[in-house]
C-alpha cells in the first residue's frame, strides 16, 4: 500500500509540475500592448506580473504590476484571481493553454458577466 501511495502521489506532482509549466513562460495580449510573466509564487500556484508595455505612459498597469493571483491548476485550466489596472477591480480569473495560445477570462457575479483575452507565448 505505502508503494501505491507514493507511485500516485509522484504521479500527481510530475502531472502538477507538467501543467504549471504551459503556463509558466511570457505571454503577449493579443493586441500587443502588452506582457505577462508568469512564474510560480508558491507550492502550485502561479502569479503574474506585467513586463512589458508597449506605450507604458498611457497604459493603466505598470511593469511588475501583479496582474494574476495564485493561479492553480483547475481540470482543464487554472483558476485564481485577476486584477484588472483599467477599473482596479479583482475578478475571478481562469486561464486555459493550448499550445502557443492562451485565453484568459476573468468573472463577476458568479460567471454572469465575463471578459475573455487571448495571449501568445513569446517564450
Amino acid at each position: 500500500m505505502r508503494v501505491f501511495k507514493a507511485v500516485f502521489f509522484g504521479a500527481f506532482l510530475i502531472a502538477g509540475q507538467a501543467m504549471a509549466a504551459d503556463l509558466v513562460g511570457v505571454w503577449q495580449r493579443d493586441n500587443g500592448e502588452s506582457r505577462i510573466r508568469f512564474s510560480s509564487c508558491g507550492g502550485t500556484a502561479v502569479c503574474g506580473i506585467v513586463s512589458w508595455l508597449k506605450n507604458p505612459a498611457t497604459a493603466a498597469s505598470k511593469v511588475g504590476q501583479r496582474v494574476f493571483y495564485d493561479m492553480k491548476p483547475d481540470g482543464d485550466g487554472w483558476v485564481g484571481s485577476a486584477f484588472n489596472p483599467e477599473d482596479g477591480k479583482v475578478y475571478a480569473g481562469k486561464a486555459t493553454v493550448s499550445g502557443s495560445s492562451m485565453t484568459t477570462k476573468g468573472c463577476v457575479f458568479g460567471g454572469l458577466i465575463c471578459r475573455s483575452v487571448s495571449w501568445t507565448r513569446v517564450n
